[in-house]
């Protein structure tokens, strides 16, 4: 199973960026897809921004032209640059894998990295 740990969060002031890191550990055979998503309080969990397999890369509406979702193959980390933050963004931002393992579909998730936005 893979494990996956977040990092990067933190406090920024609107218009500011950062970058958030996942670090993936674990044994897999096949990736479907592999993305960033947030959880605002009070509100559902939704995506960001997805990489799936193949290499088509998915944004929400909202992040468009602001985020950047990339990975490091070689260090099985994916990277979510944000740029041009707004108080709005402000979630806890969870990465998540869609996978196979020893033959069966899996999903992980990290723990989360709280990103704030100040106005």
């Amino acid at each position: 199973q893979v494990q996956l740990v977040e990092s990067g969060g933190g406090l920024v002031q609107a218009g500011g960026s950062l970058r958030l890191s996942c670090a993936a550990s674990g044994s897999f055979s096949r990736i479907n897809n592999m993305g960033w998503y947030r959880q605002a309080p009070g509100k559902q969990r939704e995506l960001v921004a997805l990489i799936i397999s193949g290499g088509s890369i998915n944004y929400a509406d909202s992040v468009k032209g602001r985020f950047t979702i990339s990975r490091d193959n070689a260090e099985d980390t994916v990277y979510l640059l944000m740029n041009s933050l707004k108080p709005e963004d402000t979630a806890v931002y969870y990465c998540s894998w869609d996978y196979h393992s020893v033959g069966v579909r899996m999903t992980s998730w990290g723990q989360g990295t709280q990103v704030t936005v100040s106005s």
